[in-house]
């Protein structure tokens, strides 16, 4: 008899190596998933549609027969789909469709058929996503110390850097996939689903241990299209802010550097230059649109910070803050961590004198 498996059984068995499988449709998959599971769908985006709506108009029984008649054929690929993901390992192959009904229980048996150690997750991904909002709810996680700036300063590049050096960093803009401006998403894929995104910062913010803490930006509530659980940005505003300040010169050069395709991306500056236009005004609009056809990108870049990120984003500079000067060639982070230490020296939320 195929067993089944609670989600945080499952979960604990994923840190381990443990190989997810998501049996639901690839469009469902897409939508969000939990981390790391592949997709194995039984169905087609549109045989679930045909079975539905033979469910709906035929009754169970009749939806069921053609469920047997669409899967059948495919039950060899199936099984090679998973032997060929396991890849030795030996640990249980854990399968679960919404709500561990019949798709995840049909998958698993073929698995466990082919002799392949298979568990049902009980509750499947609906249960999994209860996990996430309790998580965001009432879960703990240690402090978060967050870099501040204004547009171009290189906060994430400074958390990538300190990344390498062993700081634990919290990189909301790359789990959102997006800069966090009005350009953000320039030359990136597509954003992930709400719930795929709150699924990965689930997954990262899990492991900040409670007496621990991990680096971040400052973001908005919003991430591009994307929105910030409340308990997540309220633990944002808590501690002492490291504010990060160059010239504008470097924050132009900064800037440029994050879109290293610009000149092939010209016409998808197009949009959200006219997206900002009632606040630069008609005829800033105008002029920075005549640099990005004549592709002078460095005036582009320091008006748009001047006119426009400047003074829309100057009062996020916080009254508790730390300083950190960043000189325009600057890879010493020594004033930076410095200030890192000076905050994690005192009570968490405690402010700096």
């Amino acid at each position: 008899m195929l067993q089944t498996i609670s989600i945080e059984q499952a979960l604990a068995l994923r840190e381990r190596g443990a190989l997810l499988v998501d049996a639901r449709s690839p469009a469902e998959y897409a939508d969000g998933t939990i981390p790391e599971a592949i997709n194995i769908p039984i169905f087609t985006d549109a045989e679930r549609a045909q079975v539905g709506t033979l469910y709906k108009e035929g009754g169970k029984n009749r939806a069921k027969r053609l469920g047997v008649e669409l899967v059948a054929p495919k039950i060899p690929g199936l099984i090679d789909q998973v032997e060929r993901a396991l890849a030795g390992r030996k640990i249980p192959v854990l399968v679960f469709c919404w709500r561990g009904g019949m798709r995840s229980f049909a998958l698993a048996t073929f698995f466990d058929l082919a002799g392949i150690p298979t568990m049902q997750i009980e509750g499947g991904h609906k249960a999994f996503r209860a996990v996430v909002r309790d998580f965001f709810v009432q879960g703990e996680w240690g402090r978060l110390l967050v870099l501040r700036g204004l547009t171009g300063v290189g906060k994430t590049r400074l958390l990538k850097m300190l990344q390498a050096e062993g700081y634990p960093v919290l990189d909301l803009e790359g789990l959102a996939n997006h800069r966090g401006s009005a350009f953000g998403n320039l030359g990136l894929a597509p954003q992930p689903s709400q719930t795929y995104f709150e699924a990965l910062l689930w997954d990262k913010m899990r492991t900040i241990p409670i007496d621990g803490y991990a680096l971040a930006e400052g973001e908005s509530k919003h991430i591009g299209r994307l929105i910030l659980p409340a308990r997540v940005y309220a633990a944002l505003q808590v501690e002492t802010s490291l504010w990060i300040e160059t010239s504008i010169e470097a924050r132009v050069r900064i800037t440029l550097d994050d879109y290293p395709a610009r000149d092939e991306l010209k016409n998808d500056f197009l949009r959200p230059l006219a997206l900002i236009r009632p606040r630069l005004g008609g005829e800033n609009h105008d002029r920075l649109l005549a640099h990005l056809e004549a592709g002078r990108w460095d005036e582009l870049a320091r008006e748009l910070m001047l006119l426009y990120y400047d003074p829309l984003y100057r009062h996020t500079c916080p009254e508790q803050r730390i300083c950190v000067t960043m000189a325009d060639d600057e890879a010493d982070l020594a004033e930076l961590k410095g200030a890192i230490t000076r905050i994690l020296a005192k009570s968490p939320g405690s402010v700096e004198r």
